[in-house]
């Protein structure tokens, strides 16, 4: 629909990050369901998942403020980092947000709760905010690259989240964890590919003249100038 295309690395690069996020997936540990939102706010308070959630909006802070300015028009990683990143901490606020819905609807009333509210504050800031930065990475770079892209970092991050905030590591054995770091290593090298190989812009064709307004904020504006000479001049 957008008439954008992948080069043949591209291809290899995609696939290996469906190839990649797959076994992932398929090997990622069981996560515990919890059966209230006292237990999330339980298991969202402690120790370990507190530094992930600072580490995690220090990183999204420094790219945000130091790394778009500076290099967001031409790395993919800044705006889908940001996406990526609050987008493990959306999912948690959604499960606890789903499960107050649910309990509610059983007759257990969850929304006289604090932590309903601060979860569901949470959810609508990291949704805005993802939405905000997904949107500018479709507007600068090829959709065909974005959204794999997009898909590794987003699953990748909301398994490690998920697994430190319910501990399912310490369930797993070895040959699980080794298929996992497999299947990161595969998505890590789709990644790289599709970052390596993505399409360049077009060099305009000889006799055009190009016009950037706003720097270069406006892509592919043309204005094609046809000579018209007389054999009769006066």
């Amino acid at each position: 629909m957008l008439k954008e295309r992948l080069q043949k690395m591209g291809v290899v690069g995609c696939v290996s990050c469906v190839v990649g996020s797959v076994v992932i997936v398929i090997h990622a540990p069981q996560e515990h369901t919890p059966s209230s939102v006292q237990e999330i706010w339980t298991l969202a308070t402690q120790t370990a998942f507190l530094i992930y959630v600072v580490a995690t909006l220090s990183v999204v802070l420094a790219l945000i403020l130091y790394f778009e300015p500076r290099c967001g028009q031409t790395n993919i990683l800044v705006y889908l980092g940001i996406c990526s990143l609050m987008g493990s901490i959306t999912v948690v606020s959604i499960k606890a947000i789903g499960i107050a819905i649910k309990l509610t609807l059983e007759g257990i009333n969850q929304i006289a709760y604090p932590q309903t509210w601060f979860f569901l504050s949470v959810a609508v800031i990291c949704v805005i905010t993802q939405l905000n930065y997904l949107n500018r990475a479709l507007d600068t770079f090829n959709a065909a690259i974005v959204s794999p892209v997009y898909y590794v970092m987003f699953t990748t991050l909301t398994i490690i989240a998920s697994a430190i905030m319910f501990k399912d590591w310490s369930g797993q054995d070895v040959s699980s964890i080794a298929s996992e770091l497999c299947g990161f290593i595969t998505v890590l090298s789709g990644t790289i590919i599709l970052h390596a190989t993505r399409e360049q812009e077009p060099a305009p064709p000889l006799g055009t003249v190009t016009w950037y307004v706003s720097g270069d904020s406006l892509k592919g504006i043309e204005e094609h100038l046809i000579t018209v000479q007389s054999s009769d001049e006066q």
